[in-house]
């Protein structure tokens, strides 16, 4: 016999009360048991169910967060093996809901944008729980529950201008969204068919209307249906010259790495978040709760930053973007978002894709 069960055995013979501590270690814990145990033995439980399972599996739709941060968590806990799958987030919303629907429960940990989030939380995908981590937090980037929280923020970015600066000099770089209608910019620009490339289409279709979206369709715009990550490396190459639909991120990576590259915030810059859970039937809960709890730590907020992302933790020195940001993806209910979303692809395909 274990000896936490033991000492609970012989508590309960000599009438000693039995902490809900010792309780915990000496019975297996449900998923939503332990994601809301909130005793001071917390961190020990999990390191020592995690040392078990071995491996964590993270679903997300950010290059850096897949890449750099993942690895960072697997420094600190190297008996735990990070498998990440990583896409956009209507793909990653697609695999959860047939994998779930299959009886197939593979991710533990989902990082993507809270409106596709959001649609997860009524099919009963996600766990509430409790963070030591929530803390730093404020309420308004929390999405809560009954006892605990579903998601919280894990990430910022913007998407706006990516350039070349050895074909495009930064004082010839549009300054304005109506510079891209002139002549000189034709066949030159490239937009992402990802969702990406929707959500930027929905900031000009509110902002300017219909009539300057097509405008901009008759520049001969190009579609690359690839990451925000592998669009920016087409920028770096030169191969794109330039884009209104990079990520601030991804361009601050490539400078880092002395690509002759640069970012310009044109209104309207669509701001993008990251919100992370926990899968309500998580085949390695343990794990996954430390990945959260690390992901969302001061420590792994300075690892997002380093991405050129900005962190909501109150602690962390996010870079000062005094641009004006438009939240496309939070500004209606999940379900105006959907018809919304809708509306903005199909634009896609009548005006960029199908013409070509």
């Amino acid at each position: 016999m274990h000896l936490s069960s033991l000492l609970v055995l012989i508590a309960l013979i000599i009438g000693w009360p039995v902490s809900s501590s010792l309780a915990a270690q000496a019975k297996p814990m449900s998923v939503a048991e332990l994601a809301l145990y909130k005793e001071k033995d917390r961190e020990t439980i999990l390191i020592e169910g995690a040392k078990k399972e071995a491996q964590v599996t993270f679903y997300t739709s950010n290059t850096w967060m897949a890449g750099y941060v993942s690895q960072e968590f697997g420094r600190k806990y190297p008996f735990i093996k990070t498998n990440v799958w990583r896409s956009d987030s209507k793909e990653l919303l697609k695999r959860l809901t047939d994998e779930a629907a299959a009886g197939r429960y593979i991710a533990d940990v989902v990082e993507t944008s809270p409106d596709y989030m959001a649609l997860l939380i009524p099919a009963n995908m996600f766990q509430e729980l409790f963070s030591p981590e929530l803390g730093p937090y404020d309420n308004n980037v929390k999405v809560k529950g009954k006892n605990g929280v579903f998601h919280w923020t894990s990430r910022e970015l913007y998407i706006s201008l990516g350039f070349n600066t050895n074909l495009i000099p930064p004082a010839e770089a549009p300054k304005a969204m109506k510079d891209l209608l002139e002549p000189k910019w034709k066949s030159k620009m490239t937009i992402a068919g990802t969702t990406t490339g929707t959500q930027w289409i929905g900031a000009i279709m509110e902002a300017f209307g219909r009539e300057f979206l097509e405008k901009i369709a008759k520049q001969d715009v190009n579609v690359q249906n690839i990451s925000g990550a592998a669009l920016a490396e087409l920028v770096a190459s030169g191969e794109v010259p330039l884009s209104p639909t990079i990520f601030n991120s991804n361009i601050s990576v490539a400078k880092q790495k002395g690509a002759p590259v640069d970012w310009r915030p044109i209104d309207p810059v669509v701001a993008t978040t990251g919100t992370s859970g926990l899968v309500i039937k998580a085949p390695n809960p343990h794990a996954a709760l430390l990945f959260l709890d690390f992901l969302h730590s001061k420590e792994g907020q300075e690892a997002v930053l380093k991405g050129g992302l900005s962190s909501a933790r109150k602690d962390v020195a996010s870079p000062d973007q005094k641009f004006k940001k438009v939240y496309i993806e939070s500004k209606y209910a999940p379900e105006v978002m959907e018809r919304k979303f809708a509306e903005w692809e199909g634009l896609k395909r009548r005006l960029f894709i199908s013409k070509r």
